[in-house]
């Protein structure tokens, strides 16, 4: 007897957070709270949401009040990334609301002894026959949310959706443009005292002495912390923060620290480094009938963050109570790594997230929470605010790992492909605190009693993978094997950036794709269609290829190159078509894309994410590259790490295939991986240079174009 087929299931940050009234709440001014637990960073979630919400309790959204994150008030939904916002807190946001309007008009329903059926809701009021009529607000005494959300509540279909689907102003924008404070840098909290942390120049040097007379006479000094190898300062001001900082530097004494890797080696480096391999996928073949193989190897280096402002917190103690104003993308799971370091309850802290001046991963935010907390300690009971030096920020934080990735691909006698081997040498991409035992905070490494500097590890392949992402190929290949090999070893510091490994595993994958189709002297895009099954997947491309008005007319000095991808194989397609110039310097001219996120809440929020993520691809293919020597960063500036200029901006152009009844997935990291295979495979059209390695500059071009001759 076969088992009964399961029932509907809670979308799965309801399954986590299941009461209601952590989610929805009317307030006695006439709006509705909404209390997600992701965080605003410059992604537009937060009016996404708004529209999810507002349609589900037929609101205007107007009526919509977004609370901030914090611990003290919103559900646990981890951490605010993998383009995940919309896919757990949409799914959940609209569940949860769907409910809340039953049980409202079921109550309703009572009071004016109307079949809930006849009843319907208008911007909150709640009508029938007869004109009897009462509202949410009214009703908000009788009707509890104190409930747990229920499987099985039909949310409204696509087509009775009003707000969804429809591009609205941003609620964070206005702020932002007229200046108005928004940021965490921005807040002044009463009586704010301010710190800084004083760190060394070389990697893991310790602090063998400090000499902190000079320091002590800066006037508005309030105190000098030290715990072992951390150290820092806090003062009335920021300028006597800063005087301080500069005094306490000079009487610092280091050890030699630990060296750095060979930076004109790196793929030799990884490479040659302990590691632990993982299998990721394996796809057999009946026969294979290979009559050559291509070996090729692609590499990415290490890429900074780069947030335009450096990261910033604020901390206040309350006796053994402390409140820690952050941006950081998880603040439960921050709270967790302060728990461990304070040894404090966890209900003990409160951390609430405030909106910070860009950042898509893993960089100082949660580091510089701890700093605030420690100093803040020393501070009377005064708010901490502390600022990362712009120095810091691009020697300290983590960065997204570099990568060493070796495809080899069997071709038959017609340079088909029959077999295909993917292998990646990377360090971890993710070392985000509140995952392990021990807390992944740089602070708790230099303390007494230190906590060892975690290793970064990659997230599982169901989870979207890490060194691995997207490098399973979507095409459809007779047999492939996709190997990963996680370094043990971390000499400089790496943790989750915008897409992870999958900007290195499409570059790399795209490339080869691009050059096996040239073997066989066909059309790229016609190659990768004839190889695709997902109609989605063909969609895109082909949309692409209309839009960009694929292929024009060959023109000296100008290349044009296809990229594709679907983001983890199981999010957003897109597809992207790149004019670049080669002059002096490869000057990227035209972006085209086209994406498909399934419902598109606000489609202009996701142009928006498209947008900003070419732009950024863009940045990283052609300038963007950590720098160090054997002993320290030494990118540690806007002149050492240059990123794209305004006036370096190509256009962009970008159509979305909106699938109103399909689960909407989100846009953010979609475009990272086909613009750089895009522009790697416009440069090779444009110069007939294969450049494997990134960022794509003069010296490789100069580098290649001498290995060809």
């Amino acid at each position: 007897m076969s088992a009964p087929p399961p029932g509907p299931k809670l979308p799965h940050s309801l399954i986590a957070n299941p009461r209601l009234s952590s989610w929805v709440r009317f307030t006695t001014d006439g709006r509705v709270a909404i209390l997600p637990g992701k965080v605003e960073i410059g992604q537009g979630v937060v009016t996404a949401l708004a529209q999810i919400a507002a349609d589900e309790l037929d609101v205007e959204i107007g009526r919509i009040e977004m609370i901030r994150a914090s611990t003290a008030v919103s559900p646990n939904e981890g951490v605010t990334s993998g383009s995940l916002s919309i896919q757990q807190s949409g799914r959940a946001l609209r569940h949860a609301c769907a409910e809340v309007r039953q049980r409202f008009l079921a109550a309703a329903s009572e009071r004016l002894g109307v079949d809930p059926a006849l009843l319907g809701v208008e911007d909150g009021m709640i009508s029938g026959p007869g004109n009897v009529t009462t509202s949410y607000w009214e009703l908000a005494g009788d009707v509890s949310l104190d409930h747990d959300a229920t499987p099985g509540t039909i949310a409204k279909s696509a087509a009775t959706r009003s707000v969804a689907g429809r591009s609205i102003q941003r609620v964070d924008i206005p702020d932002k443009v007229f200046a108005r404070p928004r940021f965490i840098h921005d807040h002044a909290l009463p009586g704010l005292a301010h710190g800084r942390v004083l760190r060394p120049d070389v990697s893991r040097a310790r602090l063998i002495a400090l000499d902190e007379a000079l320091a002590r006479s800066v006037s508005g000094l309030i105190a000098i912390v030290r715990d072992s190898d951390f150290a820092g300062v806090v003062a009335d001001s920021e300028a006597a923060a800063e005087a301080a900082l500069k005094a306490l530097r000079k009487g610092a004494t280091w050890s030699s620290g630990e060296p750095l890797p060979d930076e004109n080696d790196l793929a030799g480096f990884l490479r040659g480094q302990p590691v632990e391999t993982t299998v990721i996928d394996t796809r057999a073949a009946v026969t294979i009938n290979a009559t050559r193989t291509l070996r090729r190897q692609y590499t990415r280096p290490y890429i900074a963050h780069a947030s335009i402002a450096p990261s910033c917190a604020m901390a206040q103690w309350d006796d053994n109570l402390i409140h820690v104003w952050t941006h950081s993308q998880g603040i439960y799971l921050l709270r967790a790594d302060l728990a461990i370091v304070l040894k404090l309850p966890a209900e003990n802290i409160v951390v609430e997230h405030m909106e910070g001046a860009g950042c898509y991963g893993h960089n100082a935010a949660d580091d510089v929470a701890l700093d605030a907390a420690l100093l803040a300690k020393a501070a009377g009971g005064r708010p901490v605010r502390v600022q990362w030096s712009r120095h810091d920020e691009m020697s300290h934080a983590p960065f997204g790992a570099a990568m060493a990735i070796e495809i080899e691909a069997d071709l038959d006698a017609d340079n088909e492909i029959v077999g295909w081997r993917h292998a990646i040498w990377s360090n971890g991409h993710t070392a985000r605190p509140g995952r392990a035992a021990q807390p992944a905070l740089l602070a708790a490494s230099e303390i007494a009693n230190p906590y060892p500097r975690m290793i970064s590890t990659n997230p599982p392949p169901a989870n979207g993978g890490g060194s691995d992402r997207n490098a399973v190929p979507l095409y459809d290949l007779p047999a492939w094997t996709i190997t990963s090999h996680r370094l043990l070893t971390m000499p400089v510091r790496t943790s989750a950036l915008r897409t992870l490994g999958a900007q290195g595993n499409v570059f790399a994958i795209e490339s080869l794709i691009d050059e096996i189709a040239g073997l066989r002297g066909e059309d790229p895009i016609a190659f990768r269609l004839r190889h695709l099954r997902d109609e989605r997947a063909t969609d895109v491309i082909r949309a692409v290829a209309r839009r960009a008005g694929w292929k024009p007319e060959r023109r000296s000095g100008i290349g044009h190159g296809v990229g594709f991808a679907r983001y983890k194989n199981t999010g957003a397609y897109c597809a992207a078509i790149a004019e670049v110039e080669g002059a002096d310097d490869i000057r990227v001219a035209r972006l085209t894309l086209a994406v498909d996120v399934g419902e598109a809440i606000n489609p202009d929020g996701v142009m928006n994410q498209i947008e900003g993520g070419a732009i950024q691809a863009t940045s990283w293919v052609l300038k963007e590259r950590v720098r160090f020597d054997r002993t320290h960063i030494t990118t540690t500036s806007w002149t050492d790490y240059p990123i794209l200029t305004f006036s370096e901006v190509p256009t962009v152009d970008v159509e979305i295939i909106q699938r109103p009844e399909i689960e909407p997935v989100g846009a953010g990291e979609a475009a990272h991986g086909p613009v750089t295979a895009a522009i790697a495979n416009a440069v090779h059209d444009c110069l007939g240079l294969r450049i494997r390695d990134l960022p794509i500059t003069r010296d490789r071009i100069i580098a290649a174009m001498e290995l060809a001759s």
